[in-house]
């Protein structure tokens, strides 16, 4: 005798849909519109911010153009402006921050993640990023009681003794000047990255690591072929998340670099940055002055915004090299 199963039709089902009660509809359009509406608001604050900046350095950049950011000088008596000593300072001291800041923090990292006691990882790691959370008007003091005059007078008279040959470190050492600011912004960036990168060190599978030290290999060889190739889209995102922090900071490198003008291959040097001078000089600023500083406020929002474009298509690169586009 042969058994015939017969499907339910769907008519005699209720829908989904048709159960929901009328509030859980109307929930779901709200949440819809909501989540919609936040979305274009973050949009909207970025295009007036960056219509705003425009619109008042329009002046500016109809009297000098591109030409603001190939030539040099700044002379307010003669009202004379140009960007290229900002952009110099900027990319130096935003660059040698991070040369010296990512190894660093790429190790804190990983001992945090890997080598640190259970006990003392929390401890660390709390300490870590509670840099992070000092002021950074308080950061600058510390670096003109403390770090300038060590830099002046240790620090960099002993750099000039050894290493005195290369122009980075020729001149006469200061207490102030664009190592100071290199020095400061490394220990304002290093949180940012190393809180990152832990958690992704953390979050690689264990199953990738114990396979590896299985196979025989050591915990550096694991590190190096498992757990920095596996993370490298998110390292790099969080290094580019350090450039931003770096290239925006204004308070404190106005604190420590000295506020001098011109280009200088020596990093005893006095300097300023895009965001130093429009801290120093917005408040008593008139005239065309003031579109020149925003004029500067609007390179550095587009050098941001391009920074974190880079980012993102770094880190979709490195991501589908990995996933295999899936």
């Amino acid at each position: 005798m042969s058994a015939r199963v017969s499907a339910v039709p769907s008519t005699t089902a209720p829908s989904l849909s048709s159960r929901r009660r009328l509030g859980d509809r109307l929930g779901d359009g709200a949440l819809h519109g909501l989540t919609a509406a936040a979305a274009a608001a973050a949009a909207a604050l970025l295009i007036a911010i960056a219509w705003k900046i425009f619109d008042v350095a329009h002046p500016a950049i109809s009297k000098y153009g591109f030409g603001f950011l190939t030539h040099q000088g700044w002379d307010v008596a003669r009202n004379k402006f140009a960007a290229l000593d900002f952009i110099w300072g900027t990319a130096v001291t935003s660059f040698a921050a991070l040369l010296i800041a990512t190894p660093v923090s790429i190790a804190i990292g990983l001992y945090l993640s890997e080598l640190a006691p259970r006990g003392a990882r929390t401890v660390i790691a709390s300490l870590v990023e509670l840099l992070a959370a000092i002021p950074s008007v308080v950061l600058g003091l510390w670096g003109i009681l403390v770090l300038g005059p060590f830099v002046g007078q240790d620090l960099e008279p002993w750099l000039h003794r050894h290493l005195g040959f290369i122009p980075l470190f020729s001149g006469t050492p200061e207490n102030a000047g664009i190592l100071v600011a290199i020095l400061v912004l490394t220990i304002m960036v290093v949180p940012i990255i190393s809180s990152i990168c832990r958690e992704l060190f953390v979050g690689v599978p264990t199953e990738l690591e114990e396979g590896a030290l299985a196979l025989g290999a050591t915990r550096w060889e694991m590190v190096r072929g498992v757990i920095l190739p596996y993370t490298r889209s998110g390292v790099a995102a969080a290094v580019i998340l350090g450039f931003g922090r770096a290239i925006g900071e204004a308070i404190a490198v106005t604190q420590v670099m000295g506020a001098g003008h011109g280009i200088h291959w020596s990093l005893f040097a006095t300097g300023d940055t895009l965001a130093s001078r429009i801290a120093e000089q917005y408040a008593g600023a008139a005239g065309l002055q003031v579109a020149s500083l925003v004029y500067l406020a609007a390179i550095l929002l587009v050098i941001s915004l391009l920074v974190n474009l880079a980012a993102r298509l770094i880190e979709r690169r490195f991501t589908y090299q990995r996933t295999g586009g899936s």
